[in-house]
């Protein structure tokens, strides 16, 4: 039913575990193939691309479902429709920043600042383009291929580059002056595919196990039992993601207690959870968790 392009590269490896924490494991003869497929009846095929491409083409109608960041949707200026923003690695945690920077000593603060004729090198051409027309600063714009940050002040007099936390960017004496945007990486579909109701209910399917994966990593379920005397004590240390489940035992003078708690800090936890009186403490995996 539907064909599926996944981004290769850098967010690869994490793209291949998020998808087999969703039950939806990738399959392919090595990490060279381009063609792979997953075990369900809602994807038939499944490809490689560079994120760079993936917006055109789902655009086009050759892929119903992609992943790529909003950075390369904007650069193409592809005619797609988000299904949401996915958080499942350290480079999808954080939004990345395309902007614009210049020698450290340089006295623009803006990109208003420089004068006709600037020189820019960029991996965005179209954004900045349409940047600088918006500020009304005639600029040259030189394609970048890499290595952006090392052509300035030799070869061009300012880069737009793509950052997370602007230290490369000090490190190569450089400072920001402006953002032009801020990504991140996104599920994206094409217009006909989301107004064809069956490929739009697999689609919200999948995007549903993919969050709900996204979602229990880094938490883990707490079981315990407490008596009775000492619920209140058990319940005022014991943090929950909405309200903890609480049930009668048969015994009579015990309750069953489940909370999702953060892994993080359950190290410190589980001494203070029995310290205020909890018994038979169970700290268990979680593969998904969907609201």
């Amino acid at each position: 039913m539907l064909s599926l392009v996944l981004p290769k590269g850098s967010l690869e490896h994490a793209t291949l575990e998020l998808f087999a924490a969703a039950d939806l494991a990738v399959s392919r003869g090595s990490d060279r193939d381009y063609h792979a497929s997953i075990d369900d009846p809602r994807i038939d095929t499944v490809r490689f691309l560079r994120p760079q491409e993936i917006p055109t083409y789902v655009a086009q109608q050759l892929f119903d479902l992609g992943i790529t960041g909003r950075d390369w949707i904007t650069e193409t200026d592809a005619d797609v429709v988000s299904l949401g923003e996915l958080e499942y690695s350290k480079a999808t945690a954080n939004p990345v920043r395309i902007v614009l920077a210049v020698p450290k000593d340089h006295p623009a603060t803006s990109g208003s600042d420089l004068p006709d004729g600037v020189r820019i090198s960029t991996e965005f051409p179209e954004i900045t383009r349409r940047y600088f027309e918006k500020i009304g600063v005639k600029a040259t714009i030189i394609p970048s291929y890499g290595a952006t940050e090392a052509k300035v002040p030799d070869i061009v007099d300012a880069i737009v580059d793509l950052t997370e936390t602007g230290t490369s960017l000090r490190k190569h004496g450089l400072k920001i002056i402006d953002i032009l945007l801020v990504s991140r990486t996104e599920l994206i579909t094409n217009a006909a595919a989301y107004a064809d109701p069956e490929k739009r209910a697999a689609m919200e399917d999948i995007a549903l196990l993919l969050r709900g994966a996204i979602r229990a990593r880094g938490n883990v379920l707490l079981k315990l039992n407490v008596p009775d005397d000492r619920l209140s004590d058990v319940l005022a240390v014991l943090p929950a993601m909405g309200s903890p489940t609480i049930t009668a035992l048969a015994s009579g003078t015990m309750h069953a207690v489940e909370s999702v708690v953060p892994k993080k800090g359950v190290n410190r936890l589980i001494p203070t959870l029995k310290a205020a009186g909890a018994r038979d403490i169970l700290e268990l995996e979680i593969s998904k968790i969907v609201e």
